[in-house]
């Protein structure tokens, strides 16, 4: 490639960035000034600036509380998808039969079904049963989010060699102990990507907890719908719970940026 033609893919990687950037720009620059200075030019630096906007959108949205349910949510139901997934996974593709077959395609098959067709019967039969909280929020993406889990981790499963469990069982290792301390480090890369997908998903969710949660469980997502409906025309404090909500996010990239790259450098090795 030419010197002239690297210059070029620069520039306009250059320009794509500040293109992403320029709307995290509005969102920051507007959320530190008063009204009259958003209306007055929305692309200006704030000036006069205040930080009076979080204090206020801090409170209204009640942030330690949703942050904290969102944060239990979040966390918990990744690590049941991961674990439940992971281990059926394992048992349907090391059993080599036809139920083992017909499970897996069950599995994938489920991931054909809209959430819309089936989020009434849900809600009613966990309704009946008084599940309709954070507890019974966290067995729906169970049930919701495991087929696409078992379907990555079969295919990681695939690659590695059943000449490893025959190894460790001649060593004496049970079946529990070839799968946690032989496989399951061996699924590190897959379990990062499955991590970061159902983070990302479960975090962002709005339709299944609005259905599901009481008031006092609401998550980021729920708190912001109600936040801009009563905001709605006070963009300063709106903007200022739109920043408010990414800062989470950003800082789970930032702590997990290492592993992120390790996954998908460890998987590309493979």
């Amino acid at each position: 490639m030419s010197k002239k033609s690297t210059h070029l893919i620069a520039v306009l990687g250059a320009l794509v960035g500040l293109l992403w950037l320029f709307p995290f720009y509005m969102i920051v620059t507007n959320s530190f000034k008063t009204p009259k200075g958003i209306f007055a030019s929305v692309l200006a630096l704030p000036h006069p600036s205040t930080g009076r906007n979080y204090v206020n959108s801090f409170k209204a949205l009640d942030f330690i509380a949703s942050l904290t349910n969102s944060l239990i949510i979040t966390v918990c139901s990744v690590l049941l998808i991961i674990l439940c997934s992971s281990m059926a996974a394992y048992a349907l593709q090391r059993n080599h039969s036809k139920l083992s077959g017909a499970l897996l395609l069950l599995f994938i098959s489920a991931m054909l079904i809209p959430f819309q067709s089936v989020m009434i019967p849900l809600t009613a039969s966990f309704g009946s049963v008084h599940a309709l909280n954070m507890w019974g929020l966290m067995f729906m993406y169970l049930g919701f989010d495991c087929s696409l889990s078992i379907f990555l981790y079969q295919g990681t499963l695939s690659s590695i060699p059943f000449a490893m469990d025959e190894a460790a069982e001649m060593e004496g290792a049970s079946r529990w102990q070839i799968f946690y301390k032989v496989i399951f480090p061996m699924l590190s890369p897959m379990t990062v990507t499955v991590a970061i997908l159902n983070i990302i998903a479960i975090w962002n969710d709005y339709l299944l907890p609005s259905l599901v949660l009481p008031q006092a469980q609401y998550t980021i997502p729920l708190q912001m719908f109600n936040f801009f409906g009563e905001y709605t025309k006070q963009w300063h404090l709106a903007l200022a719970g739109i920043t408010l909500s990414i800062i989470p996010v950003i800082l789970f990239y930032l702590a997990a940026q290492k592993w992120i790259i390790k996954g998908v450098t460890d998987g590309a090795v493979k």
